[in-house]
């Protein structure tokens, strides 16, 4: 897996590229969003408006565009529509994401629950989800209907499974990774992978798609969960240790816990078992993860995600959209929000 060279350390405008590339067709997916959107509900469309414009990076989007750009997609708006159907199911399994975890803060701003409360943010994610699927059936693709109605139903398990490992510090790696190709992960594949099926690719390329977007959700995943230790919020637009406080266990936690010695085990195992961990709790462990290089070790996990991402994608011609792709799993590591 040498395709790709150490990425945190190089400044990364792969993202903004990326962009760049399929600015027209992003520009139209907006519009799409907007559109689909309109309810005659004056607190639907106020609750959605608001949310839809807390912005964010449209980064999957940006993936079933770019990835209809490499597959030669230049027919129709069926990638307009579909970039704005992953879309729709990214913002809502937000919407339920901050009820679930009773966040206040999401991107720099109010969460929609912490404003209108959750019972109205729950309806209107389930109603994000409605359009989505109204999309998907006038695309009249059963391939793709079924690859995005399933994807749906894993981030839904996925978000299960997370809950039910919650203050388990003991929780092993295979069951993180498999929580995260489930929550982020699939989606990302979903979205690589429907740019082939629109383009009526072969199957070895569809699989290759579906592998890089794969790979590039868990390395982004495990680096999104790194930077809930370092981050800053005003860059970030995330509370720092959200993780943390929530009870969640992540990569950085699951590898102190590897190396860590019986006293310290049992310290994270009972601060992950409070009811609310204060900000001692906090600054003991992040002592830990120093002492652990547990970061450097979580990149390095992520790393190896970025490799296998940017080699899937060995099997189509070189090209610019190819270069913007692979450059983009560099993204993963470099960002700072």
């Amino acid at each position: 897996m040498g395709s790709v060279v150490k990425l945190r350390n190089q400044i990364n405008n792969s993202y903004f590229q990326l962009k760049d590339s399929v600015e027209d067709k992003l520009m139209l997916t907006e519009e799409k969003i907007k559109t689909k959107l309109i309810s005659d509900v004056e607190l639907v469309q106020k609750m959605t408006d608001y949310h839809m414009k807390t912005g964010g990076k449209r980064l999957r989007a940006l993936l079933t565009l770019g990835s209809a750009k490499l597959c030669g997609y230049t027919k129709g708006s069926r990638d307009v529509n579909l970039a704005a159907c992953v879309e729709l199911i990214h913002s809502a399994t937000l919407l339920h994401d901050d009820v679930i975890d009773e966040s206040k803060i999401r991107r720099g701003v109010k969460t929609t629950n912490h404003i209108w409360g959750n019972q109205s943010s729950i309806l209107v994610g389930d109603y994000l989800l409605s359009r989505c699927f109204e999309m998907m059936v006038e695309d009249g693709d059963l391939e793709v209907l079924k690859l995005l109605s399933s994807t749906s139903s894993k981030i839904a398990q996925g978000e299960v499974m997370q809950l039910e490992y919650k203050g388990e510090a003991d929780l092993l790696e295979e069951n993180y990774i498999k929580i995260i190709e489930l929550k982020t992960a699939a989606l990302f594949s979903a979205a690589t992978k429907v740019g082939a099926c629109i383009s009526s690719l072969e199957n070895k390329k569809k699989d290759a798609l579906e592998s890089y977007g794969k790979n590039l959700g868990l390395a982004f995943q495990i680096a999104d969960d790194a930077l809930d230790y370092f981050s800053k919020e005003n860059i970030f637009g995330k509370e720092i240790g959200k993780d943390f406080f929530e009870g969640k266990v992540t990569l950085p936690i699951i590898i102190v816990f590897q190396k860590s010695n019986a006293f310290e085990r049992a310290f994270l195992t009972k601060i992950f078992k409070k009811e609310i961990r204060e900000r001692k709790d906090f600054e003991d462990t992040l002592k830990l993860i120093k002492k652990y290089n547990a970061l450097e070790t979580t990149f390095k996990r992520a790393e190896y995600f970025v490799n296998v991402s940017c080699d899937a994608l060995g099997i189509f011609e070189n090209c610019e959209a190819k270069r913007v792709l692979q450059s983009l799993t560099g993204f993963s590591l470099n960002r700072s929000y």
